[in-house]
């Protein structure tokens, strides 16, 4: 397994961020890949213009083929954001700043055998801004303004259970291989790589939509946790009709997004419900025994109780013999 190696000093001065290049990474992540349930509806309207675009752009199809491996993605497309809340203009900055032998080198650490067209093409950090600007003009930036308030929300969430739950709180939850340790030491992932000293240097967790934790850093001193929020795709699983017929279609779905614990503001920005409609509901639904809820520090946290996890679950599928 991994691990960051962290002092107080480390954790003092550690922010929560969003980061507009690292929504758009994950973006591609989510087009290339296997994507769980949720992400499938909106896969499936982007999918096809990105594939028609890459078949038309080669040296764009040729850097996603060499960049992403099992376990790593090339460095040049993990770089942090230098604020909390970066533009993607800006940080498209320290990739632009790269020449085609630094590329070509972040590269090689994911496939070794690079294809010919990335061997002989120029202007290489140009093509791969390129790239990452058309999935985030495409595929992103229209519902950026709602993907950042779910994003927000979760950084709030987490970062006011850190008076009282300290940090093994604020990672719990994470990712299912993140936790605290003890003695300085954080756990990031399974991989099997060496121990990273982050002591006396600058740590970042950055809130995006993606499937799984992911390290980045921009060295000598720079250090960042990337970790999924289902945010905007909670509100995308098919409600069961009879949930809809019992509940009313607005409760059901306040219900249903609650699988894990999660603030009145959050799900005002994953319902599009109003504040006080988001309150009214989730206090019937907390009278009625189907959500817990707990302070955690300024705001408050539901979840499903165990009855309304066996209320949303959906019933079998009836067989031809009843």
């Amino acid at each position: 397994m991994s691990e960051f190696l962290v002092d107080a000093d480390t954790l003092a001065t550690a922010r929560f961020a969003t980061s507009e290049l690292t929504e758009t990474v994950s973006a591609l992540k989510l087009l290339l890949r296997p994507v769980e349930p949720w992400f499938r509806a909106w896969k499936d309207i982007h999918r096809p213009a990105f594939e028609e675009r890459l078949a038309a752009e080669p040296v764009w199809a040729a850097l996603l083929d060499s960049a992403f491996g099992r376990s790593w993605t090339a460095d040049f497309l993990t770089s942090l954001p230098l604020d909390p809340d970066a533009r993607l203009a800006d940080e498209l900055d320290a990739l632009l700043a790269l020449d085609d032998e630094e590329i070509r080198a972040d590269l090689r650490v994911v496939r070794s055998q690079l294809p010919a067209i990335l061997e002989s093409e120029s202007a290489l950090a140009a093509r791969a801004a390129e790239l990452l600007t058309w999935v985030w003009t495409h595929t992103v930036e229209p519902d950026w303004p709602r993907r950042k308030r779910m994003l927000q929300a979760d950084i709030v969430s987490r970062t006011s259970r850190l008076s009282e739950q300290g940090w093994s709180g604020v990672l719990r939850g994470l990712g299912p291989d993140v936790q605290w340790l003890g003695d300085g030491r954080i756990q990031v992932n399974r991989w099997d790589y060496p121990v990273t000293d982050v002591r006396g240097r600058s740590l970042m967790f950055i809130a995006t939509h993606t499937q799984r934790v992911s390290v980045s850093w921009r060295l000598p001193d720079r250090f960042a946790l990337t970790y999924p929020v289902t945010g905007i795709f909670a509100g995308t699983t098919v409600l069961a009709e009879p949930l809809v017929e019992l509940l009313g279609r607005n409760r059901a779905r306040i219900l249903t997004a609650a699988t894990d614990p999660i603030s009145t503001t959050a799900l005002v920005a994953a319902t599009g419900l109003s504040l006080s409609t988001v309150s009214e509901h989730l206090h019937v639904l907390t009278a009625a025994g189907l959500l817990e809820r707990r302070r955690s520090g300024r705001s408050v946290l539901y979840w499903q109780s165990d009855t309304g996890q066996r209320v949303t679950q959906a019933p079998p599928a009836k067989t031809a013999d009843g």
